[in-house]
């Protein structure tokens, strides 16, 4: 072949390839970060207490779990219960020490590490008798970790696990992998896991969602807080859930047992404690006896309240045949903090526990070892305690979409500059810019403010709302442009000039306009101003009615605003989704939320095809009062298309997720660290605080400032 003819062919060849890479090309990289109320600074760990310490002291305080992870809801696996230890030998998850060694502590626990949720099982074997002043795990010379559950038991989703229990060679747990097919309906199912032979069986029906699993002792039966059929209506304190009980071993011969109640737990198959909300106000711990000789049923049930009024006693743990006493969490009107207490059952007496040894820290979810000699309970590790939980300004959050990366970001509102580089972000009050490696912190605007967003041309010029968030129309915000880059105090203009709760801006991305929320006319509805003059540079409004319009993000191709709107039902605090152009045509619903739902936040891809949100789509995933303050426990990130198809759901968790944002480039899926103090640190439920039998309030101390506005 001569040489032109053979460059000619190589030239078609190299076009011809070009093409089918083209036809074949890879679905694009993305990130989306995220905030996540309080969860930065849940430095957790699972601590035990001997319960025959009289007082007990803090160097009786044992550390449990690894002082690494964020580590809670534990459980003491019954002490015959060795056949877990040779199911995980048979898997070579597990080599003990020698046959020599003593028995271990064993500990079955719910963790969150290396960006998802697991249960994972620790043996601490101690070599030598342990000093009395070690209080940590840390210090144990032998230790094994084992994760009892890999993504094939959920079907190879990412999912939320919670609340595990061991019956017999069993796993009882929770989690979120499935999809019930319904909006604002929890996926939080109870699943049975042989730990032999990995075989996955749903207790729970479809369509139904339980929480709070808790087998009997003989593990015959579980009992469950569910809504049943009736389902969730956006409870956010505590749940009117109900208990049922059922087979533990295929889930049959449901029935409930008993009306309005949560966190079961038994002391024998006849014999249930669980707490509800009283009729004077406290939330009360309450027994539940089964008749011997009729059917049960919520009639033939005998319940008893067990704890007084005049304190908030719930989460109650109990140990097999134990009917002496029992442990709970407490909530007292002299203090702003929840501690871990026994109940005297006989005398009908409380008896303090965590109050001897860290008075001023949060203890969370007691359980009780089953020879009833231990209590066990999640806090804040501390320095002291040998944590080592580095202050991460990015976290790493494993995706269930390949080639998404997912982030929660130390803050709120987060949003990236145009090259990626640096993050802006909320931390109330103020606004403050950062390098997204995690360097060169400083505030940027020290006034309250809320949301944010970069300027997509003129370097360095983020805008935000000053004011209050969560107000009304005509509560003073305006939109301002902060020059991040001016290390001036006056380094900022005021966009709008009649300060009635201006918000939410939003750049076109020619950068020559902005659309916000405005309450100037007596409702919130859309504008768009000059980004540069301000509204005296010409401002025209986009949306016109008696609801909120709200949220509002304009598309990289400048062709649509995704905005977040009560119209369907105003005033109601239901929020959907819709789509708008510029010009004012074209309103079209993208989201529709299901009943009272609510869909906030939402935010364009980079390429403009999809748009994340944070949404209640997915219900509530656990009771409330089991983890600490969140304004909205039900909040989780979702995607969708522009043409309303392909929802995914990308976060699985009990917490507030909001805020989402795109990065304008693809972040690698690793933590990212920055040099902030380490912190453990986060409130109790806030409607704890009201003592409303004695007509008295407990504040809290430093109250979180709400993630999101509207």
């Amino acid at each position: 072949m001569k040489p032109k003819a053979l460059f000619s062919f190589f030239l078609h060849f190299f076009f011809a390839l070009l093409c089918i890479a083209a036809d074949h090309e890879a679905p694009s990289s993305n990130t989306i970060v995220f905030t996540t109320l309080g969860r930065s600074d849940y430095a957790w760990d699972i601590f035990t207490l001997p319960i025959l310490e009289d007082p007990p002291n803090p160097s009786n305080e044992l550390q449990i779990t690894d002082g690494e992870s964020v580590n809670f809801n534990g459980h003491f696996p019954l002490s015959s219960s060795s056949s877990i230890l040779s199911l995980l030998q048979d898997r070579n998850l597990l080599q003990p020490p020698g046959p020599q060694t003593p028995p271990p502590l064993q500990l079955i626990y719910v963790t969150e590490r290396n960006g998802m949720s697991n249960i994972y099982y620790d043996a601490l074997y101690y070599g030598a008798p342990r000093s009395t002043r070690s209080r940590s795990a840390l210090e144990i010379s032998i230790r094994v970790q084992v994760p009892l559950l890999g993504l094939e038991e959920s079907k190879n989703r990412i999912s939320m696990k919670d609340r595990p229990s061991l019956s017999g060679e069993n796993l009882i747990y929770v989690s979120t992998h499935e999809d019930p097919g319904e909006p604002r309906t929890s996926w939080a199912a109870v699943y049975s896991t042989h730990l032999g032979t990995r075989l996955t069986r749903r207790l729970t029906p479809h369509g139904i969602a339980d929480f709070s699993p808790a087998v009997s002792p003989s593990g015959v039966w579980t009992a469950v807080a569910s809504y049943g059929s009736k389902g969730w209506d956006g409870e956010v304190e505590e749940l009117s859930t109900d208990i049922y009980v059922f087979l533990t071993r295929n889930g049959t011969h449901r029935v409930k047992v008993v009306e309005h109640g949560g966190w079961p737990c038994w002391v024998d198959d006849s014999t249930l404690y669980f707490h509800r909300r009283s009729e004077d106000h406290w939330i009360s711990v309450y027994r539940a006896t089964f008749p011997k000789d009729k059917p049960v049923s919520t009639e033939s049930l005998t319940i008893q309240r067990v704890t007084p009024p005049g304190l908030h006693a719930f989460t109650p743990a109990t140990s097999p045949g134990n009917h002496k006493f029992i442990a709970v969490a407490t909530r007292r009107h002299n203090s702003s903090f929840r501690h871990i207490e026994l109940f005297d059952l006989v005398k009908n007496e409380f008896i303090d526990l965590t109050r001897h040894v860290s008075p001023t820290t949060h203890h969370l979810n007691p359980f009780i070892s089953p020879d009833s000699t231990r209590v066990g309970y999640h806090k804040c590790r501390g320095e002291s305690n040998g944590g080592k939980t580095p202050q991460l300004l990015l976290e790493n959050v494993q995706s269930p979409v390949p080639n998404l990366s997912l982030f929660r970001v130390d803050g709120s509102f987060p949003s990236f500059s145009p090259a990626g580089d640096r993050i802006a972000y909320v931390d109330f009050p103020g606004v403050y810019v950062v390098n997204r490696d995690g360097s060169n912190l400083r505030q940027a605007f020290s006034l309250n403010a809320f949301a944010t967003a970069w300027d997509p041309v003129r370097n360095g010029i983020v805008y935000t709302s000053a004011g209050p968030e969560f107000s009304s129309e005509s509560t003073k915000v305006d939109i301002v442009s902060i020059n991040v880059d001016d290390t001036d105090q006056s380094n900022f203009k005021r966009l709008t000039t009649d300060g009635k709760n201006n918000a939410f801006p939003s750049p076109s991305p020619d950068g020559k306009w902005i659309v916000f929320r405005s309450g100037r006319t007596g409702n919130k509805n859309l504008y768009i101003m000059d980004a540069v003059k301000g509204e005296t540079g010409g401002l025209r409004r986009l949306t016109d009615g008696p609801w909120t319009d709200t949220m509002c993000n304009w598309s990289p191709d400048g062709h649509w605003i995704a905005f977040a709107s009560d119209r369907d039902n105003p005033g109601s605090g239901s929020f959907e989704l819709y789509l708008i152009h510029p010009n004012g045509t074209g309103l079209r619903r993208l989201v529709k939320s299901g009943s009272a739902g609510r869909a906030n936040h939402p935010t364009f891809s980079p390429d403009g095809k999809l748009v994340v949100f944070t949404t209640d789509y997915g219900g509530i995933s656990a009771e409330p009062i089991s983890n600490p303050h969140h304004y909205q426990p039900y909040g989780e990130i979702f995607t969708i298309k522009l043409d309303g198809s392909d929802l995914k759901r990308l976060t699985h968790n009990s917490y507030e997720d909001g805020t989402p944002t795109w990065a304008p480039l693809y972040i690698n899926p690793a933590d990212v660290e920055w040099p902030k103090r380490p912190q453990c640190a986060f409130e109790d439920c806030h409607w704890l605080n009201e003592m409303q039998g004695r007509g008295t309030k407990v504040e809290p101390l430093g109250l979180a400032k709400p993630q999101c506005g509207a």
